[in-house]
């Protein structure tokens, strides 16, 4: 555990930029990840005694940061089953829907993957853990790590559209 409340705050704040990232793989919305993110630090810093050591810090953060999300999820799934989505009424000028000609971007292709795949493609491809570490983290053999990546890997690179030609 950190010798005190202050170097823990430090170590928190060095490892807020991780978090948002993190954060933003899972929720797709900047302004969501953010709100993540002040959750997952708040409920850090009232359970701080639960942290064991320092080394153990990131991984807690990231797992009580994927905690919360799990929560969100949840409460969203009540929700729309009360309230029409939102989504619903963004179409309703334009019936023909999106150009479908028109390129998507990187963070619009994480936010249409499933929870499963987006979370693992963000441990792994953004944040750098290794399988073993996010398997972890996510209470799930390495082989379903795997297995999801390589689906969220095939489903971006078919959203995104093809690898450029390399040159020979």
């Amino acid at each position: 555990m950190p010798s005190s409340s202050e170097d823990l705050g430090e170590q928190i704040v060095a490892l807020l930029p991780r978090l948002r990232r993190f954060a933003r793989a899972l929720a797709g919305s900047v302004h969501d990840a953010d709100d993540l993110v002040h959750v997952a630090v708040e409920r850090a810093l009232s359970r701080s005694h639960q942290l064991r050591s320092e080394a153990e810090l990131p991984r807690w953060l990231f797992g009580i940061l994927r905690n919360a999300w799990i929560d969100e999820t949840r409460v969203r799934s009540r929700r729309n089953r009360v309230l029409a989505p939102a989504e619903l009424g963004a179409q309703v000028a334009d019936p023909a829907g999106k150009d479908h000609a028109e390129a998507l971007s990187v963070q619009e292709a994480m936010a249409r993957l499933p929870d499963e795949q987006r979370e693992v493609v963000g441990l792994v491809l953004v944040e750098g853990l290794s399988y073993r570490e996010a398997a972890e983290l996510m209470n799930v053999p390495i082989g379903t790590v795997t297995s999801r990546l390589a689906r969220g890997r095939d489903a971006l690179q078919e959203m995104l559209g093809p690898e450029p030609e390399e040159h020979q």
